[in-house]
């Protein structure tokens, strides 16, 4: 990554150049080097920005003046403006950004190591999961006579079938879709660079078989897996599917098949997984099927309590 279009991304950052060459070329680093996943990049890049901003507002002049008072303000105002996860996770991004200074020499102690964060602890998700029977009038009601609704359906299926994550799924190639012992599987590449195979649903090979053999993509090996429709054509271009144009389909298709729930990208890894288990499924089996370090993630997933609670409401008569 070119360092001058990183510093772009995060805005000019006037109190590292007020701290010299040096502190500027490892701060950029930091953000060059040290994070290798782009989301965390970028949810990283906002809170330093915003935080660096803050500081000029407050009167510190350069980022080696940055104190632990600072830190616990900012934190202050980010847990009465922010979700307690959202304020979590900013300030991990500036404790990770000054230990990173720190290592080189710029400042001489972390100012965040001291302060406290929000108190979190989620025993349930917040993604919104959809029934067995929305999944399958959602997957019906795509029209699969073009490449598109072929795309759509295929894309959906997979991460409802395969546990996959969003970005996995649309980081896939052509030939990550493989023959072995006689299935069909999938090849994702998750968070962490960690390679992930899974063999299919029996569901998902016949859409991802249909996709592939109706677009006529199966040759293209090397080619991404799921792409966008070509300027004034039907037909599917060369360029991978951004995530943005997958959430705004998601939103479409929900909208056409009168799903009411409010889905996202993540929606249908959260289903797959309630769906597994409804059907007696082992957390520790959906753990391994998700490519989850802890199944405390997992659990996060499980939803099953969800009809349990609706069943205990309906008690209520009066």
């Amino acid at each position: 990554m070119n360092p001058l279009v990183l510093k772009e991304r995060i805005g000019p950052p006037a109190l590292v150049t007020a701290a010299g060459k040096q502190a500027r070329i490892r701060f950029l680093e930091f953000f060059a080097s040290a994070i290798r996943n782009p989301h965390t990049r970028r949810a990283y890049a906002r809170a330093v920005e915003d935080f660096l901003t803050w500081c000029a507002g407050a009167g510190v002049p350069s980022i080696i003046a940055v104190q632990p008072l600072h830190v616990a303000a900012w934190i202050e105002l980010q847990m009465q403006t922010r979700s307690s996860p959202t304020a979590k996770q900013r300030l991990a991004a500036i404790r990770h950004l000054f230990d990173w200074l720190v290592t080189g020499q710029i400042v001489p102690h972390n100012p965040a190591a001291s302060v406290r964060g929000p108190s979190h602890t989620a025993k349930k998700g917040k993604t919104p999961v959809l029934d067995a029977s929305e999944t399958r009038q959602l997957l019906d009601s795509i029209d699969v006579s073009t490449p598109i609704g072929l795309r759509d359906r295929a894309l959906i299926a997979l991460m409802v079938f395969s546990f996959a994550r969003i970005g996995a799924a649309l980081a896939m190639r052509v030939e990550d879709v493989y023959v072995q012992q006689r299935r069909l599987w999938v090849r994702l590449r998750e968070k962490g660079g960690k390679r992930h195979a899974m063999p299919c649903h029996h569901t998902l090979e016949a859409y991802l078989h249909a996709y592939l053999d109706g677009t006529g993509i199966s040759t293209d090996s090397k080619g991404p897996l799921f792409r966008t429709i070509a300027r004034g054509t039907k037909h599917l271009s060369g360029t991978p599917l951004p995530q943005a144009n997958a959430y705004a389909m998601i939103q479409r298709r929900a909208a056409a098949a009168c799903i009411a729930t409010k889905i996202g990208n993540h929606t249908f890894r959260a289903t797959g997984i309630t769906a597994y288990l409804k059907n007696g499924g082992t957390l520790e089996n959906a753990a391994a099927m998700a490519n989850h370090a802890s199944m405390r993630t997992t659990q996060l997933y499980d939803r099953r309590h969800d009809d349990i609670s609706l069943d205990e409401v309906e008690r209520i008569r009066v």
